[in-house]
Protein backbone atom coordinates (compact mmCIF):
# COMPACT_ATOMS: atom_id res chain seq x y z
CA UNK A 1 0.00 0.00 0.00
CA UNK A 2 1.45 3.56 -1.42
CA UNK A 3 1.27 6.15 1.49
CA UNK A 4 0.21 9.26 0.45
CA UNK A 5 2.81 11.86 -0.55
CA UNK A 6 3.58 14.04 2.35
CA UNK A 7 4.37 18.28 1.79
CA UNK A 8 7.70 18.60 3.36
CA UNK A 9 8.25 22.51 3.12
CA UNK A 10 12.10 22.21 2.51
CA UNK A 11 15.44 19.69 1.95
CA UNK A 12 16.36 19.53 5.68
CA UNK A 13 16.19 16.33 7.84
CA UNK A 14 15.65 18.22 10.64
CA UNK A 15 12.63 20.06 9.37
CA UNK A 16 11.28 16.13 7.97
CA UNK A 17 11.61 14.92 11.19
CA UNK A 18 9.30 17.52 12.91
CA UNK A 19 6.88 17.81 10.50
CA UNK A 20 6.69 13.83 11.05
CA UNK A 21 6.90 13.73 14.60
CA UNK A 22 5.92 16.93 15.81
CA UNK A 23 3.35 17.33 18.30
CA UNK A 24 2.15 16.69 21.65
CA UNK A 25 1.04 12.79 20.71
CA UNK A 26 2.93 10.99 17.86
CA UNK A 27 5.99 10.61 19.87
CA UNK A 28 3.69 8.64 22.76
CA UNK A 29 1.81 7.09 20.27
CA UNK A 30 4.84 5.56 18.17
CA UNK A 31 6.62 4.39 21.77
CA UNK A 32 3.40 2.31 22.89
CA UNK A 33 3.43 0.55 19.37
CA UNK A 34 7.22 -0.24 19.51
CA UNK A 35 6.45 -3.64 21.24
CA UNK A 36 3.52 -4.45 19.69
CA UNK A 37 0.91 -3.64 17.57
CA UNK A 38 -2.32 -2.20 19.31
CA UNK A 39 -6.63 -1.62 18.76
CA UNK A 40 -7.29 2.29 19.35
CA UNK A 41 -8.67 0.93 22.89
CA UNK A 42 -5.33 -0.27 23.96
CA UNK A 43 -3.59 2.89 23.06
CA UNK A 44 -6.59 4.89 24.40
CA UNK A 45 -6.05 3.02 27.91
CA UNK A 46 -2.23 3.90 27.78
CA UNK A 47 -1.91 7.21 26.55
CA UNK A 48 -5.40 7.93 28.98
CA UNK A 49 -4.72 12.17 28.59
CA UNK A 50 -5.29 12.07 24.88
CA UNK A 51 -9.45 12.00 23.53
CA UNK A 52 -10.46 9.36 21.00
CA UNK A 53 -10.82 12.11 18.26
CA UNK A 54 -7.60 12.68 18.70
CA UNK A 55 -6.17 9.57 18.85
CA UNK A 56 -7.73 8.92 15.78
CA UNK A 57 -6.26 11.72 13.73
CA UNK A 58 -2.88 11.12 14.77
CA UNK A 59 -2.52 7.31 14.16
CA UNK A 60 -4.50 8.73 10.71
CA UNK A 61 -1.58 10.94 9.90
CA UNK A 62 1.20 8.46 11.36
CA UNK A 63 -0.18 6.01 8.55
CA UNK A 64 -0.43 8.67 5.80
CA UNK A 65 3.39 9.24 6.86
CA UNK A 66 4.03 5.84 6.62
CA UNK A 67 5.15 5.38 9.95
CA UNK A 68 2.58 3.12 11.03
CA UNK A 69 0.41 0.48 9.00
CA UNK A 70 -3.28 -0.01 9.57
CA UNK A 71 -4.44 -3.90 9.86
CA UNK A 72 -8.06 -4.41 9.49
CA UNK A 73 -9.29 -7.87 10.45
CA UNK A 74 -12.64 -7.83 8.27
CA UNK A 75 -14.57 -9.42 11.18
CA UNK A 76 -17.72 -8.49 13.03
CA UNK A 77 -17.85 -6.51 14.78
CA UNK A 78 -15.17 -4.62 13.47
CA UNK A 79 -10.85 -5.12 14.90
CA UNK A 80 -8.39 -2.63 13.53
CA UNK A 81 -4.83 -2.81 15.03
CA UNK A 82 -2.35 -0.15 14.63
CA UNK A 83 1.88 -1.49 14.32
CA UNK A 84 4.87 0.35 13.71
CA UNK A 85 6.11 -0.23 9.97
CA UNK A 86 10.02 -0.75 9.08
CA UNK A 87 10.53 3.00 8.62
CA UNK A 88 8.63 3.22 11.90
CA UNK A 89 10.84 1.27 13.91
CA UNK A 90 13.95 3.19 12.89
CA UNK A 91 12.57 6.08 14.82
CA UNK A 92 12.78 3.98 18.26
CA UNK A 93 16.70 5.17 18.77
CA UNK A 94 15.95 8.57 18.67
CA UNK A 95 12.80 8.31 21.58
CA UNK A 96 14.86 6.49 23.44
CA UNK A 97 17.73 8.96 23.39
CA UNK A 98 14.69 11.99 23.56
CA UNK A 99 13.72 9.93 27.16
CA UNK A 100 17.38 9.72 28.23
CA UNK A 101 18.02 13.50 27.41
CA UNK A 102 14.87 14.54 29.66
CA UNK A 103 16.03 12.22 32.32
CA UNK A 104 19.30 13.86 32.73
CA UNK A 105 17.82 17.06 32.35
CA UNK A 106 15.46 16.93 35.15
CA UNK A 107 18.61 15.22 36.88
CA UNK A 108 20.21 18.86 36.12
CA UNK A 109 17.71 20.65 36.81
CA UNK A 110 17.21 19.08 40.62
CA UNK A 111 20.87 19.07 41.77
CA UNK A 112 21.39 22.99 40.32
CA UNK A 113 18.38 24.49 42.67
Amino acid sequence: MKSKELKVTARCPIRTTTELLGGKWKLLILFQLAPQGLRPSQLKKLIPDISEKMLIQELKKLCDSGLVVRKNYGEVPPRVEYELTSIGHKIMPLIKEMRNFAIEYEKELNINK
